[in-house]
């Protein structure tokens, strides 16, 4: 199997009160790795976003690097998303996407290849 037919997540975590000055890719993986990631997420209580073009340029960032300044301004708005969405701001997600969540800090992004949104 491809790995365009397989699931593929990738987690970021970001601490705006840290020096460090952009999220870093924390976790990432296709097949049963990214369900696994996606699992320990929903465990831990985290909000999962579905959003393939994110997960597609994540998954080209080395793992606990620091995501590139092209990808700030997509993934300032999913950060400022999942924050009006904990501050009960927001219901649905943006784009049509969900994410993973334990407060701006942790987020993990998924993809489905043809299936529904992860809930």
């Amino acid at each position: 199997m491809s790995r365009q037919h397989r699931r593929s997540a990738a987690a970021l975590v970001y601490d705006a009160q840290s020096s460090d000055p952009a999220p870093r890719v924390v976790a990432k993986g296709y097949g049963l790795l990214a369900e696994m990631i996606v699992q320990r997420a929903k465990e831990a209580g985290l909000y999962v976003h579905e959003a393939p073009e994110m997960v597609s340029l994540l998954m080209q960032v080395d793992l606990d690097a620091r995501i590139p300044p092209q990808l700030y301004q997509a993934v300032a708005e999913l950060l400022a998303w999942l924050h009006r969405l904990e501050s009960g701001a927001e219901e649905e997600p943006v784009h049509g996407a969900d994410i993973v969540a334990q407060d701006v800090t942790d987020v993990v992004a998924t993809e489905v290849a043809g299936g529904p949104p992860a809930r």
